[in-house]
């Protein structure tokens, strides 16, 4: 193959290959009561509305955070997920979310009120509250994730470096979800 030719070929294939999603821009602050309090931000390719369906519902959850998630039957506000498949409501190793205050295609507050058996600091952890915001961009969403009240703690600064991380994938994901339905035509 000549120059010309991969270079044609090498073009061909930056077009079929969707562009980057812009990265996941994390930053940290301490408070005046000296907890600290995670932000991370995204651009998602699709439609606040679409958006908001993927991060309040389980039919959401499942296409691009987790395997199975269902609504409490107890509790509506109430949002259970797991890693594993196989798993069912009230399993040990599943994880619950409670909704604390909605406001449609804007807001969703919530807390974590169960996590898997092993999960190390959970007794620190319960005690974060996180935040979606959802913002128009155009036909993007910008999509911001806040958590807070780690505390000062041991406990607390193993919890933040892991969210630091765990928060940023879990963005990435939500991106590439809506980067796929994009390309596959989906665009829900």
């Amino acid at each position: 193959m000549n120059q010309y030719s991969a270079a044609i070929a090498t073009f061909a294939v930056a077009l079929a290959v969707p562009c980057a999603a812009e990265p996941v821009h994390v930053s940290a602050r301490i408070e005046a009561d000296r907890s600290k309090t995670l932000i991370h931000e995204a651009v998602v390719d699709g439609p606040i509305a679409n958006v908001w369906l993927a991060i309040s519902t389980p039919q959401g959850w499942m296409s691009w955070a987790v395997p199975v998630a269902w609504i409490s039957p107890e509790d509506a506000n109430v949002l259970e997920t797991s890693y594993d498949k196989a798993d069912r409501p009230g399993s040990p190793s599943t994880i619950q979310q409670q909704f604390i205050a909605k406001i449609p295609g804007r807001l969703l507050v919530f807390r974590t009120i169960k996590a898997p058996e092993a999960f190390p600091h959970w007794e620190t952890y319960r005690g974060v509250t996180s935040i979606f915001e959802l913002e128009a961009a155009g036909r993007q969403t910008r999509v911001r994730l806040t958590s807070l009240g780690y505390p000062d703690t041991d406990a607390g600064n193993a919890l933040v470096e892991f969210f630091e991380k765990g928060n940023a994938t879990t963005l990435e994901n939500l991106q590439r979800r809506f980067q796929a339905s994009h390309v596959d035509g989906n665009g829900s």
